[in-house]
C-alpha cells in the first residue's frame, strides 16, 4: 500500500494535521517512496523547510514592538508596548497583531517545521537510502533546525528538544529542556552540519540563501553571544564571553571572502542577486515570489492607502540616538534626564543637520530629499494650511512623523504593481564585528572592542572612538552602535532583553516630533510629544507559552520561567 507525504501542522502536542500535501500538480499526490528516492522531489521538500526561518518584510514589522517604531495614526500601541501581554493573548504577536507582530510568537510554526525537518532526517538517514546529495541535504536540514531552536531560545529561554516525529496515534506529551540544553543541541546540529556544506556562497550566486559553513559559524557567533549575556548568564560566567569572542574571531579569520560593503545605504536597497561582499546569509526573492516592503513603509504621497501603510514609522527615540557627524552623541543622560550634549554641536532648531550618515540612509524626515522631492512634514501655524506630508493630514502617515528609508530601492518604481526583491538579511559581517566587540569588552579588552566598533563606524563615514572612551561609557557607545547599525533588522527587541536593560528602556515613552511652521516667517519649531506610554514588567523578558498549548500537554509542559 502506498503512503502519502502529509505535512502535519504540529503544535507542541504534535497530534493534529492539515491539508498541506506535497503536490506536483493540483490533482496529483506524491508517494512517500517517490519523495525520498528522487533528488529533485527531496530538494523541493527541503526548500520548503527554509520557510521555518521567517523574514522580516511584514506590514507589521518587529520594530513596532520596540522603541524603534510606532504604528500609523489609525492604530494604537500593541500588547507588548502597552505591557498587556499574557499567555492568553500572546499568539496575536505572531504575524497578525495590527500594531506589530513581526513573527515574534513562533511556537506553533517552530514545532510544525521541526517535525517536518525530523521526517527528512529520518528518511535520508535510512541505511538503504542512497539518494544523490543526501549528506548535504541533511546538513542543510540540521542548520535549519538549529536556527529554529535558536529562535525558540531567544524568545522563550527554554523549549522541548524533539528529534523524532510523531503520528496521530501517538500520545506523547512534552516538557521543556533548559536553556543550556538548547544551546548544546543547537551547537551539536551546527557542528554536524558544517563538514557537509559548502564554505560560502557569494550574494550573486544562484545558491545564495542556502546553508553554508559561514552561515553556521555566524549563527554560532550569535548563539554564544546570547548565551553569555546577562539574561541567559545570570552568574556572569566569563568563560561564556570567551566562547563568544572565539566564535566571532573564528569567523573573521576563516571567512576572509567577506568585507564591509562600502555604501551603507545601498547595502539594503539593491535587489537579490546583486554582488555584496557583506552578506553572509539572507532570504532572497524573485519578481514572482517577492515582497512589497517599500510600499508598506512609505506614506500617502507614494501611493499608500488603507490606513496602515507607512506603518513602521521610526520614533523620535531612535532619531535622538544617531550621533552628530563629529562623533559625539547629541544627547547624554544626567541624573535620569536626557539633556543636550554640549560637545556635540546639536542645534534643536535644526535637529537633522550634521548627523551620522546612517541617519539619512535609514530615516526619511522633514527636509529629506527623496527621489527628487523635498519632504515637508510640518503643521502650519495657521490651521487651514498644511504641510504636504504632515502626519495629521492622513491616517496613512506614521504617528511619529518619520518614514523608514532603509530597504527602499533607489531606482525601481514605487508602485503596488511592482514586486520587490531586496533580500532580508539574517547575517552580515558588521554584526559579527559588533559581536566580537561586545565579547571582548566583557573580557576587559577595551582596545579590541573599540577597534571593531570603529571598523563599523568608519565604513559609515563616522570618526572612531578614541582611547578616552572606556568603562561604562564604552558600554553605552557599544550598545548604541548596535542600535544604529542594525536598526530595523530584528535585533533591538532581543538586545535590550539579553542585556537586561528592558526594565529601563522599555518603560520610557515612545516619542514623535511635531513640527510647526510659521506661515508668515517660515520659521519651524520642533516639539517632541509622547505617542505611547510604554510599559514593561520583568516577566516580559521572555515570551509566555500560550495557555492553549499548556492545556494540551495536561500539566507536563511548564510555563516559561518568568511567567510561572
Amino acid at each position: 500500500m502506498k503512503k502519502f507525504i502529509i505535512a502535519v501542522v504540529s503544535v507542541l502536542a504534535l497530534v493534529s494535521c492539515s491539508d498541506n500535501i506535497l503536490d506536483i500538480s493540483p490533482s496529483d499526490r506524491i508517494s512517500d517512496e517517490q519523495v525520498w528516492s528522487d533528488p529533485n522531489l527531496t530538494k523541493a521538500y527541503l526548500t520548503n523547510l527554509y520557510n521555518a526561518i521567517p523574514h522580516g518584510f511584514k506590514i507589521h514589522m518587529q520594530s513596532k514592538l520596540t522603541d524603534e517604531a510606532c504604528c500609523t495614526i489609525n492604530w494604537g500601541a500593541g500588547i507588548i508596548p502597552q505591557g498587556t501581554l499574557t499567555p492568553d493573548n500572546v499568539t496575536s504577536v505572531a504575524t497578525s497583531d495590527w500594531t506589530g507582530g513581526g513573527n515574534l510568537y513562533n511556537w506553533d510554526d517552530a514545532f510544525k517545521y521541526i517535525r517536518e525537518i525530523n521526517i527528512l532526517l529520518d528518511k535520508l538517514s535510512a541505511p538503504d537510502n542512497n539518494i544523490d546529495g543526501k549528506e548535504e541535504m541533511m546538513a542543510e536540514a540540521k542548520f535549519i533546525r538549529a536556527f529554529v531552536y535558536f529562535y525558540l531560545y531567544e524568545r522563550f529561554g527554554e523549549a522541548p528538544i524533539v528529534e523524532t516525529y510523531y503520528t496521530m496515534s501517538d500520545s506523547t506529551k512534552f516538557t521543556s529542556n533548559t536553556g543550556d540544553e538548547l544551546v548544546a543541541f543547537i551547537e551539536k546540529n551546527l557542528n554536524e552540519a558544517m563538514p557537509n556544506l559548502p564554505k560560502s556562497y557569494s550574494a550573486d550566486n544562484a545558491n545564495f540563501g542556502h546553508a553554508t559553513q559561514s552561515a553556521c559559524q555566524a549563527l554560532l557567533s550569535r548563539l554564544y553571544l546570547y548565551a553569555a549575556s546577562p539574561l541567559f548568564n545570570p552568574k556572569g560566567d566569563k568563560s561564556r564571553w570567551q566562547k563568544a569572542a572565539d566564535a566571532a574571531k573564528k569567523f573573521i579569520d576563516t571567512y576572509t571572502e567577506y568585507s564591509l560593503y562600502p555604501d551603507y545605504g545601498k547595502l539594503f536597497s539593491q535587489p537579490s542577486g546583486t554582488a555584496n561582499s557583506e552578506l553572509i546569509f539572507a532570504r532572497t526573492f524573485t519578481t514572482t515570489n517577492g515582497h512589497q516592503n517599500p510600499m508598506n513603509n512609505l506614506g500617502r504621497r507614494y501611493g499608500a492607502y488603507g490606513g496602515w501603510w507607512a506603518s513602521n514609522g521610526p520614533t523620535q527615540n531612535l532619531v535622538d540616538d544617531y550621533d552628530m557627524i563629529n562623533g559625539e552623541p547629541p544627547f547624554i543622560w544626567q541624573n535620569g534626564e536626557k539633556v543636550i550634549n554640549p560637545k556635540s554641536g546639536y542645534d534643536p532648531e535644526n535637529p537633522y543637520a550634521n548627523r551620522d550618515p546612517r541617519f539619512d540612509a535609514t530615516i526619511l524626515h522633514d527636509g529629506s530629499v527623496f527621489r527628487g522631492d523635498e519632504l515637508a512634514m510640518w503643521v502650519a501655524s495657521d490651521e487651514n494650511s498644511w504641510g504636504f506630508d504632515n502626519y495629521r493630514q492622513s491616517t496613512d502617515n506614521p504617528t511619529c512623523n518619520y518614514w523608514m528609508r532603509k530597504f527602499i530601492p533607489e531606482d525601481e518604481p514605487l508602485s503596488w504593481q511592482v514586486t520587490y526583491t531586496q533580500p532580508w538579511i539574517y547575517f552580515r559581517l558588521a554584526e559579527i564585528y559588533l559581536n566580537y566587540a561586545e565579547a571582548e569588552f566583557e573580557l576587559g579588552h577595551e582596545d579590541v572592542c573599540r577597534e571593531y566598533i570603529n571598523k563599523v563606524r568608519q565604513r559609515a563615514g563616522m570618526p572612531g572612538l578614541d582611547a578616552s572612551v572606556t568603562g561604562e561609557t564604552l558600554r553605552t557607545r557599544l550598545y548604541n552602535e548596535r542600535r544604529i547599525e542594525l536598526a530595523f533588522e530584528e535585533h533591538r527587541y532581543f538586545d535590550v532583553r539579553r542585556w537586561k536593560i528592558a526594565d529601563d528602556v522599555e518603560n520610557r515613552p515612545a516619542y514623535g516630533m511635531q513640527i510647526i511652521k510659521d506661515v508668515n516667517t517660515g520659521k519651524k519649531t520642533y516639539k517632541p510629544f509622547v505617542v505611547v506610554q510604554r510599559t514593561f514588567s520583568p516577566k516580559m523578558y521572555f515570551l509566555p507559552i500560550s495557555t492553549t498549548e499548556i492545556r494540551k500537554n495536561e500539566g507536563h509542559l511548564q510555563q516559561t520561567s518568568t511567567w510561572r
